[in-house]
């Protein structure tokens, strides 16, 4: 019961403000309705084309559940971050802000109902996005996975975002297990815009060994956009944003030296990138088709903090690789990794219609490459001649695909079925390469105890080096019937067949029947899979540590290599997923509600191994002939997974006349996953002994199960009067737990529950410049501190490294107060 008090209270009081503002309407003449119940004509900006190959159908209309978002709604925020932005608004999505993860700081995953962030699939225009190159391998959520840095598209380059809560697959092919996020850019021949944001984060902070006020994270954002026309009938978007933003940092106090403060810088990374984007469309005479294309550009640079290291510890805070430096750092030293990306993602096609069938050919290509670099650190191996910046290595992840989608609507009986069908080519790359030497190097007469490379981030080293490829084609059959008013029928088929796994088959069955005007019953059943990406299949990082008088190897290898094979791995087989929903819809005047249940099925999941070490493993693989390594983990099936919950929405538009109109949302995502099989234990024998050794542990169960909240109802309310607006909004989090290494449940580290209150005010000055101020956070409010020790007597916070959960799905910088100004023309 005390998980639905929030919820209930946040409910109870956005329906209680909209039976107010509805009374209101009623009572004033400019808005006086029938009693009957009636449907209201679609809102224009509510067309979707995401999930659905037919043509003018609302998000209301709609046979699965479907949120619009307006570049409004993204806009009116203090984060300019497009992940941040969704998971504000839409509560079956989290962006959790993680730290002290290396790669994953920078790169953040974004989830939808809790699962994998790479089970949702993400369009841009309709055309699959590609994943960053990153492939997320420490204990953050969504580990093990490569997902789309939503990150990468600015918002000022959106006209909306439609989201598909439900499984595609076999509409959009792999990937689409938890739903589909379809990013759909501005289009404007004429008109334009510009805006300045600036905000800070002005918080107090209590931790575990005190409280303190922290004034940072300065943020500036500059983004413009601008419709040009092409001819008489065509037109040019150009879009652009760049963005400066400070560390934070919310670590707790470091009591392992004298003053006792704080040394770490846990907390957002340092970051500057600028983006480009455009958006174009050209009939070509009175052939009837149009030459389209859009693409964009970023460059992104992030700067992160590792561990701190202190000279002259001792005892289990001793630290012989930063004794080793101590001539370079006399006082210890917090390696920085750096992080720059470069994305780039460019499409044309060509759509128009032939004997009647709308045909769209697309080609796109997109890459993502990501350099490393660690800086303020040293290779411990080399002592007081070490240099203090490395050049660590690269990942690059590229796809081209090409698409043809052909589409015709025809007569069936008193009603109408619309058949749609077509294919797709993708070709994938991924590569690694090397570091320089010093970066991974471990000098010759090193002691044994200083660990080799660069502090905090060891490069890629040459045999990490990977060049590989794949491809894959499919072809699908999309049909959408409506046999008698009211009722919609779907089924569609998609068969793909891919060059390093082979073939997979799925469909979708849907069904919606409109009762009345204003009532509505929808349903659909539905297989889908997910591809194991390259970087799973090929991701290798390894470190070198002396270990009787020889280098040797231990790190991630791939499932197939050599090293994986001997301790078990098998090549990566896609997941498979059922996707059942049922829900209802209601219309009313200027009220809509959504109910929308779901239940899925994975199974054949793919997650990182445990790390496997000993003595029996180290002579299994001397068995194999490999002798430079000594503990490895990989890439496995074996995990079946179930997720269950509801998405509710309730909207509410009311134009009151003197006292302006009141927009209402309240919308609730109630999500449980249970994992129901893992895989089991490896027993690995050598020559001289057998070991059984687990490869998934009680660690990352909990984390599949409980790493996102389990409820998250976020209520908003929207005013606006002439020249003034107002957007008020509360977002309940459930609580979050992040599970401990040492396997006991009283170790973990556990967020709360929490809500979070934002409030903006504009107002508009002669009818072309916007002012606005607002606040993220209003009330400063903070996910529970991780404690000293936890009730069985382990210590949680023996460093005062990590001051906060880093699994909190609204992070934990406390209050962001900001300015905005803009101007259209």
């Amino acid at each position: 019961m005390k998980t639905l008090r929030p919820l209930l209270a946040v409910a109870v009081s956005t329906i209680a403000l909209a039976y107010a503002v509805a009374a209101q309407a009623q009572t004033s003449p400019a808005t006086d309705t029938a009693a009957a119940p009636e449907s209201v004509p679609s809102d224009p900006t509510d067309i979707v084309v995401t999930g659905t190959r037919t043509t003018g159908r609302s998000r209301l209309e709609s046979v699965s559940p479907i949120d619009v978002l307006s570049a409004a709604t993204l806009q009116r925020q203090g984060t300019t971050e497009l992940g941040a932005s969704l998971a504000a608004v839409v509560p079956s999505i989290d962006f959790p802000r993680s730290s002290a993860v290396d790669g994953t700081d920078s790169i953040r995953p974004a989830t939808l109902r809790g699962l994998s962030p790479d089970q949702t699939l993400v369009l841009i225009n309709g055309v699959r996005a590609h994943t960053s190159a990153l492939l997320n391998t420490n204990g953050s959520v969504g580990r093990g996975s490569a997902a789309v840095d939503l990150n990468t598209i600015p918002s000022i380059a959106l006209d909306r975002i439609e989201v598909l809560r439900d499984g595609a697959a076999a509409q959009y092919g792999s990937d689409a297990i938890a739903g589909v996020v379809n990013l759909r850019l501005r289009e404007a021949r004429t008109g334009g815009g510009a805006s300045v944001t600036y905000g800070q984060y002005i918080t107090d902070v209590k931790t575990a060994r005190g409280d303190r006020s922290e004034r940072d994270g300065e943020t500036v954002t500059a983004s413009a956009w601008q419709g040009l026309a092409l001819g008489s009938d065509g037109f040019l978007t150009l879009s652009g944003e760049y963005l400066n933003r400070n560390p934070t940092s919310r670590g707790d106090f470091d009591p392992r030296k004298t003053p006792i403060r704080v040394r770490s810088r846990f907390g957002d990374p340092d970051v500057e990138q600028y983006s480009f984007y455009a958006n174009a469309a050209k009939p070509l005479d009175d052939s009837g088709f149009t030459l389209y294309g859009f693409g964009g550009y970023q460059h992104r640079d992030s700067v992160s903090a590792a561990t701190p290291r202190i000279v002259g510890g001792t005892g289990a805070n001793a630290n012989a690789s930063a004794d080793a430096l101590a001539s370079l750092y006399p006082d210890g030293f917090t390696p920085l990794i750096a992080v720059t990306s470069e994305d780039l993602t460019a499409t044309a096609g060509l759509r128009g219609d032939i004997a009647g069938w709308k045909t769209d050919l697309s080609v796109s290509y997109g890459r993502n490459q990501l350099k490393f670099n660690t800086r303020n650190s040293g290779n411990a191996t080399y002592g007081a001649a070490s240099q203090t910046a490395f050049y660590d290595g690269k990942v690059t992840y590229d796809q081209i695909v090409t698409g043809l989608d052909v589409a015709r609507e025809i007569p069936l009986g008193a009603g109408t079925i619309n058949v749609a069908f077509g294919g797709e080519y993708r070709r994938e790359g991924f590569q690694i390469g090397a570091g320089e030497h010093a970066s991974y190097d471990r000098a010759l007469g090193a002691p044994t105890n200083v660990g080799s490379g660069a502090q905090g981030f060891p490069g890629f080293l040459p045999s990490n080096a990977v060049n590989a490829h794949r491809d894959n084609g499919s072809g699908y059959l999309d049909l959408e019937a409506k046999p008698i008013d009211g009722l919609t029928l779907g089924a569609a088929g998609r068969l793909e067949h891919y060059s390093d796994f082979g073939t997979t088959v799925n469909g979708k069955l849907s069904a919606r029947y409109d009762f009345t005007p204003w009532f509505a019953l929808r349903g659909t059943v539905s297989t889908g899979f997910r591809a194991p990406s390259l970087q799973q299949q090929y991701y290798t990082s390894t470190a070198s540590v002396l270990t009787t008088g020889s280098i040797v190897e231990t790190g991630l290898f791939p499932s197939t290599s050599p090293v994986g094979v001997a301790l078990g791995g098998k090549a990566l087989r896609p997941e498979k997923a059922v996707n059942y929903s049922a829900g209802f819809v209601i219309r009313h005047g200027g009220f809509d509600l959504s109910v929308d249940g779901y239940y899925i099925k994975i199974r054949d999941q793919i997650a990182l191994s445990e790390n496997l070490s000993g003595t029996t493993v180290i002579q299994r693989l001397r068995d194999e002939g490999i002798t430079t390594v000594t503990a490895a983990r990989y890439f496995l099936n074996g995990i079946r997974s179930t997720a269950k919950g509801v998405d509710i929405v309730a909207h509410y538009r009311a134009p009151t006349g003197s006292l302006g109109t009141f927009d209402l949302t309240a919308a609730t995502n109630i999500n449980n996953i249970k994992v129901t099989q893992a895989p089991p234990a490896a027993t690995i024998t050598s020559s001289l002994s057998t070991t059984t050794l687990p490869v998934f542990s009680r660690q990352r169960i909990v984390s599949f199960e409980q790493g996102t909240p389990r409820e998250k109802v976020v209520g908003t309310i929207d005013w606006s009067l002439d020249q003034f607006g107002a957007t008020a909004r509360a977002s309940y989090y459930g609580d979050v737990n992040q599970p401990s290494s040492t396997g006991f449940a009283e170790d973990d580290i556990h967020t709360g529950r929490h809500t979070i209150v934002d409030l903006e005010v504009r107002y508009t000055l002669l009818g072309r410049i916007n002012l606005a101020v607002g606040a993220n956070n209003l009330l400063d409010e903070y996910p529970d501190y991780v404690k000293l020790a936890s009730s069985r007597g382990t210590a949680l916070n023996s460093t005062g490294l990590v001051g906060f959960p880093y699994y909190s799905p609204f992070g934990f910088n406390g209050r962001y107060v900001y300015g905005r100004i803009g101007v259209n023309w």
